[in-house]
């Protein structure tokens, strides 16, 4: 999830096609700051925690409720989706039929938690499903959990791009030179994933993966938040970006995530 919430700030200058479409940029500057992938990628973490790793379909979703309504009202101007908004501040929220890209931005953590990719997507299912219960919506959840359960065990590049393809349906045969000439901000799943999977498949660190990102443009802090999350499972997060990285954070954010990283769920499986 680190790597999801590096990708997000490096991302918030440019969200709103803002950028040129250059791999030559600040990754961190005075505009850069975290918005609702980092809040909601938070709140996951800290409702799997809480619902432990063996937990049933009702209490994990129990648990993902509470978290994403206490995070989303603990911090309403993150720059979350009029629905979305709604949905945090309503007294009995249900799902909405959404297949934004919300659903994939928030996951990270489930593709860390479990020993088995059939828990991994099982888990990023519920996630999606209490909001974005559109087809789309859920599969973008369970693909980008998939791709980075993959990448922490060790899977190849190779390996991953054939499952995605297989079991999702998504178009990865495009390069970012296809990508990036028409391009533009979107919110959907099916304009997403792939193309932030793309953006990991086409580096060769975790900091290139971020370039390749604000080189198509787009969505910007959505499209590092998830390219991020599986670079990370497969390159790991360079200490000096995760440091400052920390400098854009308030305090409640840094303990959850140090309670995510630190914990035994995660250290037994990574």
């Amino acid at each position: 999830m680190i790597g999801a919430i590096i990708g997000d700030i490096a991302g918030s200058r440019f969200e709103f096609d803002r950028g040129d479409k250059s791999k030559e940029f600040k990754l961190f500057t005075r505009y850069n700051h975290f918005t609702d992938d980092t809040v909601m990628t938070v709140a996951v973490a800290e409702a799997l925690l809480n619902a432990g790793v063996d937990a049933d379909e009702k209490t994990v979703k129990t648990e993902l409720i509470k978290s994403m309504k206490k995070w989303g009202q603990k911090y309403p101007n993150a720059g979350y989706g009029a629905r979305f908004i709604y949905w945090v501040l309503t007294d009995d929220p249900e799902p909405y039929g959404s297949y934004g890209n919300g659903s994939g931005m928030r996951v990270s953590p489930a593709g860390w938690m479990y020993d088995t990719i059939d828990r991994t997507r099982e888990v990023a299912r519920w996630t999606a499903g209490i909001t974005h219960n559109h087809p789309e919506g859920i599969k973008g959840a369970e693909s980008i959990a998939a791709a980075i359960f993959l990448a922490r065990n060790g899977e190849d590049k190779d390996a991953i791009k054939t499952y995605i393809e297989r079991e999702f349906g998504y178009d990865l045969s495009r390069t970012l030179d296809d990508i990036r000439p028409t391009y533009k901000h979107v919110e959907d799943c099916m304009h997403t994933m792939p193309e932030a999977i793309t953006c990991f498949l086409e580096s060769d660190s975790y900091e290139e993966t971020l370039r390749n990102v604000m080189y198509i443009g787009g969505d910007t802090d959505t499209l590092g938040a998830i390219a991020g999350a599986i670079a990370e499972a497969f390159y790991g997060t360079p200490y000096d970006l995760y440091k400052t990285a920390q400098d854009y954070l308030p305090d409640d954010i840094k303990d959850v995530v140090r309670r995510f990283v630190n914990s035994r769920i995660c250290v037994d499986n990574n």
